[in-house]
């Protein structure tokens, strides 16, 4: 038996194969047989690399609005059904009745053109008196008629051109707005159509009762500047 101190005897890795000399030694990670690793070997399916998952615009790409299944969008695909009528038409998509107009255009008349009439035939009368001093008030009279006459007119351009409504389309629950964008058309639009309301009444007074029939219910003046009346 030999003495486990000398150094001569049977050693553990001179007799006995040592591990790594006769019998190979256990496979180490990394060596003999190396364990399979992440991306080496049989590398472990890993998204986008052995069996990649699907993932947003690769592999299987989830429908997305505009790509692979668009979504219908307004004006693309399904086209949302046109909105002309709220759009054009004010909030109700309701044009005025030629009745509702002509209620409005009357109490209009009545308000501004009643006393400017009672001012102008006071001034006839006194003018035609022969008296010289009645005849200079006379005439006074008829030129403040035709002032307020003007104003009230005015009056009637800003209200109409800034909100819509006049106090005649007020109280008849109608309002004056563009064809093209719904909204009022501002002071300036609305004295050019006051000027061609004279359109409306060249041929016997014809555009006035033009919306009767038409499709838009439009005078001569509405057409030529875009205009239209709806309910308020």
């Amino acid at each position: 038996m030999g003495n486990p101190y000398d150094p001569y005897g049977q050693q553990p890795g001179y007799g006995q194969q040592q591990p790594g000399y006769g019998q190979q030694p256990p496979a180490q990670p990394g060596y003999g047989q190396p364990p399979a690793q992440p991306g080496y070997g049989q590398p472990p399916a890993q998204p986008g690399y052995g069996q990649p998952q699907a993932q947003p615009g690769y592999g299987q790409p989830q429908a997305q609005p505009g790509y692979g299944q668009p979504a219908a969008q307004p004006g693309y695909g399904q086209q949302q059904p046109a909105q002309v009528h709220h759009h054009h038409y004010g909030s109700t998509g309701q044009l005025a009745e030629w009745g509702s107009r002509a209620g409005g255009y009357i109490i209009d008349y009545l308000i501004f053109a009643g006393p400017v009439f009672v001012l102008y035939l006071l001034g006839v009368m006194l003018s035609s008196s022969g008296s010289g001093g009645a005849t200079l008030f006379g005439l006074l009279l008829m030129l403040l008629g035709g002032l307020a006459s003007f104003a009230g007119g005015l009056w009637i351009c800003y209200q109409e051109g800034t909100t819509g409504q006049s106090i005649g389309k007020r109280q008849m629950g109608i309002k004056l707005v563009s064809a093209q964008t719904g909204q009022p058309i501002g002071f300036g639009m609305a004295f050019v159509r006051k000027i061609a309301h004279f359109a409306d009444s060249a041929v016997c007074y014809l555009g006035f009762l033009w919306p009767l029939w038409d499709e838009r219910k439009q005078t001569f003046a509405d057409k030529i500047c875009s205009t239209i009346v709806v309910r308020a």
